[in-house]
C-alpha cells in the first residue's frame, strides 16, 4: 500500500514537471487574445492556474493589469484554503486580486460587464450545468470582452472510454435548472472511468466514495467536451469565436468575445 502509494505521488510529480515543460511554449491563440488581455482586469474561475502563468502557454498573469477568482468552496481539493477578500496570489509581480467564494454560474456578488476578460481552465466540466455557467461569465464581461475557456481532451485523460457529451443533453441541463447536487452522469462515470491514467483518485473504493460526495469536493467530470462542443456552447452562450486550438498534452482551448 505504501509503495503504492509512493508510485503514485512519484507519478503526479513526473507530469506536473512535463505539463510545465509542455506549457513554456506560448500557444499562437495567445497573440489573438493578447490585446485584449494586457493591462485589462479579468476574473478567473477556478484559479490560479499554470496554464496563465508567466511560464505558461497562455500567460496571462504577466500581461493583466488586476485578476480576480472565484472558488466555489473556501477549501478545494485543488488548492487547500481560499479566503475571500483580497487574498487571490497569481503572480509574484502583480498584488493580490479579490478572491470570492461563490458558485461559478452563480456569480450574484459581481455586477454587469465588470470584468475585460474571464479565464476558465479545467473547470467547464466540473460544472452540472454548464451553458448557465457561461452566460454568467458572459453577463459580468463588458462589451467585446473576451472569453478563455480551456477543457481536457478526453483522448490523454481518464475519460477516454466515455461518450462526448451531447449539445442537447447540456441545453436540456439550462432548460431544466440542473443543479451542483446533480448525480446523471455518475454511474457512467464509474463504470467508463480509467484509474490507470488517474493515480490521484486511488482505487476503485476510494474513487467511487469520493464521486459520491461530489457536492462538497467537486471532482466529477460531468460532461466530456470535444472542440465542436466547446464551440458550439460559446456561441450559444453569446461569444464569437476568435481562435480554437489543441495543445500538448490534453487541452483544448478556445477563445470567444462576447457579442
Amino acid at each position: 500500500m505504501l509503495a503504492d502509494a509512493r508510485s503514485r505521488r512519484l507519478l503526479t510529480r513526473a507530469l506536473s514537471a512535463f505539463n510545465r515543460r509542455i506549457l513554456r511554449r506560448r500557444l499562437p491563440s495567445y497573440r489573438v487574445a493578447r490585446p485584449f488581455l494586457v493591462g485589462r482586469r479579468g476574473l478567473e474561475i477556478g484559479g490560479p492556474s499554470d496554464f496563465f502563468a508567466r511560464h505558461g502557454a497562455f500567460p496571462v498573469y504577466a500581461d493583466a493589469g488586476a485578476i480576480d477568482n472565484c472558488n466555489f468552496s473556501a477549501h478545494t481539493v485543488w488548492r487547500g484554503a481560499a479566503d475571500a477578500g483580497q487574498h487571490f496570489t497569481y503572480d509574484p509581480k502583480h498584488p493580490p486580486g479579490r478572491q470570492y467564494i461563490t458558485e461559478a454560474a452563480a456569480l450574484s456578488d459581481i455586477g454587469d460587464g465588470e470584468y475585460d476578460f474571464v479565464l476558465a481552465s479545467h473547470t467547464l466540466e466540473h460544472l452540472a450545468n454548464p451553458l448557465r455557467a457561461l452566460v454568467e461569465w458572459r453577463r459580468v464581461l463588458a462589451p467585446t470582452g473576451i472569453l478563455v475557456v480551456i477543457v481536457p481532451d478526453r483522448r490523454g485523460t481518464f475519460d477516454h472510454r466515455r461518450p462526448i457529451t451531447t449539445f442537447d443533453h447540456l441545453v436540456h441541463d439550462f432548460d431544466r435548472g440542473t443543479g451542483e447536487d446533480d448525480v446523471t452522469h455518475l454511474p457512467e462515470i464509474l463504470d467508463r472511468h480509467d484509474l490507470t491514467r488517474d493515480p490521484q483518485a486511488g482505487d476503485y473504493a476510494a474513487f467511487k466514495a469520493r464521486s459520491e460526495q461530489n457536492l462538497t469536493n467537486r471532482c466529477l467530470h460531468h460532461h466530456v467536451f470535444d472542440e465542436p462542443l466547446l464551440v458550439r456552447s460559446l456561441t450559444w452562450a453569446g461569444a464569437t469565436i476568435l481562435a480554437t486550438e489543441w495543445a500538448t498534452p490534453y487541452h483544448i482551448l478556445a477563445v470567444g468575445q462576447r457579442c
